[in-house]
């Protein structure tokens, strides 16, 4: 089904907990370029829902209807080429508590679609999964999307340390950082144990790394390989890079646990704003009338928090 600019029609599902109801608005945000609804949310955007620490269901509609015998009239358009199905009731939706629809309706509006599809029902092991919602009053049905969360695997490194950013918030500063991957080069110029690379690189995106530390630079190395990707680690300061990136994240080393100094700091924005033209800065704190002196404007940021501490994130232009 198309929207009335001629492009096709999405709808997605989501969850956070409260700690990361920030991190996730912003994410969201960033890779669909509009506020969305609380839980589910309609877009013209394809994203991979499996990119996201957040999204948890994508819907590509191919049919609308005001009701539901709208929808089991349409569906009987469908055609499965010989391939086996299956339809899911979508269970997050905008209804109000009154108007919840339980288990056994749920099943049974499965049943009424899958009687009209024709062709061989498989509920264990469909070649085609396709869902059914209710959104702002209407239906919608098409082709159903799981997130496989394939993240969870990299929670798990060969090298770590206990500062180090965890993968939920590392894959959403990438989605902040890179909505679109398609010729992007990125770089992450105080990459740590590669906490963010790994992330970036299993998304398919073009990240290269560095760091100043060479047995921390040695880690990052270690855990891209340990999950299959290959990428440039390299060893120095961010001052001696000369290339240019699209995009910079940079996860600021601490006071907390590094000898740094604000004068320090300030030097890694000043060159972050140099060799890229947008920059996810993550910091343990606000950092805005330094990174207003080196020359960037914040034009979203969030704040992710994990029992007593927090993480700033702040998109910079």
């Amino acid at each position: 089904m198309h929207t009335e600019s001629g492009k096709p029609t999405f709808i997605y599902t989501y969850a956070s907990s409260v700690d990361e109801e920030s991190l996730c608005q912003m994410e969201l945000r960033c890779l669909f370029g509009q506020e969305v609804l609380p839980s589910i949310f309609q877009s013209d955007i394809e994203v991979d829902v499996s990119r996201s620490p957040f999204i948890k269901e994508r819907i590509d509609v191919m049919y609308a209807g005001d009701n539901l015998p709208e929808i089991y009239t349409q569906v009987e358009q469908v055609e499965l080429n010989g391939m086996t199905f299956k339809v899911i009731f979508v269970k997050t939706n905008d209804l109000l508590p009154a108007d919840k629809i339980e288990y056994d309706e749920r099943r049974v509006i499965e049943r009424e679609i899958g009687l009209r599809i024709e062709g061989e029902a498989d509920v264990n092991h469909p070649q085609l999964v396709y869902g059914i919602v209710t959104l702002g009053g209407r239906w919608y049905f098409g082709h159903y999307h799981k997130n496989n969360a394939t993240w969870f695997r990299q929670m798990k490194k060969p090298r770590s340390y206990s500062i180090a950013l965890s993968t939920r918030v590392a894959r959403a500063a990438v989605n902040m950082a890179v909505p679109n991957p398609v010729g992007i080069k990125a770089i992450d110029p105080c990459c740590g144990i590669g906490t963010v690379m790994v992330e970036a690189l299993s998304m398919g995106i073009d990240m290269v790394g560095r760091d100043i530390n060479p047995f921390i630079a040695a880690g990052a190395r270690t855990n891209i390989a340990h999950f299959g990707f290959t990428a440039e680690v390299t060893l120095g300061d961010i001052a001696d890079i000369t290339e240019h990136y699209d995009v910079a994240i940079v996860d600021m080393p601490y006071n907390l646990y590094s000898r740094i100094t604000p004068e320090e700091q300030f030097a890694i924005l000043v060159n972050a704003r140099r060799i890229a033209d947008t920059v996810v800065i993550v910091a343990i704190e606000a950092m805005d009338e330094m990174i207003s002196e080196a020359g960037f404007t914040i034009t979203d940021r969030c704040v992710a928090k994990k029992g007593g501490f927090s993480r700033h994130l702040m998109l910079c232009q």
